[in-house]
């Protein structure tokens, strides 16, 4: 196969970030032009999320960071710098905000296969460099992104390695339809028992005060011990033997995303370690959107050992499984209730002693544990599909360099 290799810029016809639009609150709507931000762009996935609207007289003055079909989407600042995917047709119109960047190509790229490429393990490592590069927020400039070097195949070439590599992430979404069932079926159970109180037993349990006689208020220190994650900088995220788990894998409003963890080779204290199915809470959010702080994941199947970094705290109980208390915050609503307790002007944030302090009730301690054991069984098969989705990802990045090399043929 015959590849040449051009500057970005050479293969766009547009390259630039957006812009916030002006008039604060009042210029932000239920429905109208989709404003794509940060929080709405993971490598090769859109997450639908906390997706904004805006009205149409603000998308006027914003027309110069209009989203067109097939764009490539790139955050250039901040912790989620470097992730990237093509916009879906269903969120058009749409702007961007200056939190990411539109790029453009033209004809003599296919968007998938370059799309793939900012995603591959290779480039997300370049791009997370530059980004870090004397800057105190991580940051790609528009410079950057347009001295990238890609390669280009010719076009029918991209076509069918974009094609072939698509095949592989069909199945990591189908798979993740599956996980989302899964986890409703978990949410199910929990609000049925501890939220609409129809858990077993319910006829004959006295209510007093609004709640079951046999729980209990109590402060979450009181129940729970929370360990704040390790600090580090950029001379330990190195090739090692350890994964780095940050604010980047706590999903939007809840849930573990196993694809952002990064090599290790700083110092930690062992609480600072965490294995499969251990809670894990973001104590950090970037933006005022309170998305992510206070949001809690139970962590995935993992080949490496994982340490948690400074943004994160572990959550551990000697009476409550990490089944029940992953439910307590994602699906009673206290995750909410423990975001709007974080503090800050730019970058919010929460503390141990904050968190001590909250209150919840919780059920008897025999309820709790049978609802554990119900769920078993449902988070035992996600994890099972999050590891077929790992070795998938594990799959597609290896088949990229050596589809371009010509080692593999298409």
């Amino acid at each position: 196969m015959d590849i040449l290799y051009h500057k970005l810029k050479d293969c766009c016809s547009k390259i630039g970030s957006g812009a916030t639009p002006k008039g604060g609150k009042s210029v932000y709507t239920d429905e109208g032009v989709s404003l794509i931000r940060s929080q709405n762009v993971y490598n090769l996935i859109f997450s639908y999320k906390g997706l904004a609207h805006i009205t149409d007289e603000a998308a006027k003055k914003l027309s110069g960071v209009t989203i067109q079909e097939n764009d490539v989407l790139l955050n250039i600042t901040g912790d989620s710098v470097a992730r990237t995917c093509i916009v879906p047709n269903d969120v058009l119109p749409a702007r961007v905000n200056q939190h990411v960047a539109i790029i453009r190509p033209n004809k003599s790229l296919d968007p998938t296969f370059l799309n793939y490429y900012l995603a591959s393990p290779a480039m997300q490592g370049y791009l997370l460099n530059i980004a870090s590069t004397g800057a105190s927020r991580n940051a790609i400039t528009k410079a950057a992104i347009e001295k990238l070097i890609i390669p280009a195949p010719k076009i029918d070439e991209q076509h069918k390695i974009a094609s072939l590599l698509s095949s592989y992430n069909n199945l990591i979404e189908n798979n993740n339809k599956r996980i989302k069932i899964l986890e409703q079926m978990a949410e199910n159970l929990y609000k049925e028992w501890f939220v609409r109180f129809r858990f077993p037993g319910h006829e004959t349990t006295p209510i007093e005060n609004g709640i079951p006689k046999s729980w209990n208020e109590c402060r979450l220190g009181d129940c729970m011990l929370f360990n704040r994650g390790t600090s580090y900088s950029s001379e330990d995220i190195v090739d090692g033997d350890l994964a780095l788990l940050s604010m980047n894998n706590i999903r939007p409003y809840g849930g573990y995303i196993a694809d952002y963890s990064r090599s290790f080779s700083g110092k930690y204290k062992t609480e600072q370690i965490v294995h499969e199915n251990d809670l894990i809470m973001s104590i950090t959010d970037m933006t005022q959107d309170r998305r992510i702080i206070g949001y809690v994941g139970l962590v995935g199947p993992t080949e490496k050992k994982c340490v948690i970094c400074t943004h994160l705290m572990k959550i551990s109980s000697s009476v409550y499984h990490n089944y029940f208390l992953y439910g307590l915050f994602t699906f009673s609503g206290l995750s909410k209730s423990v975001s709007e307790q974080a503090t800050g002007t730019n970058v919010l944030g929460l503390t141990a002693k904050i968190l001590n302090k909250i209150k919840c009730v919780i059920p008897e301690i025999k309820l709790t544990n049978l609802y554990s054991q119900k769920v078993a069984p449902i988070f035992e098969e996600i994890h099972s599909i999050e590891k077929q989705n790992e070795n998938l990802i594990k799959q597609r990045d290896l088949l990229l360099p050596r589809l371009m090399s010509g080692k593999l043929a298409v």
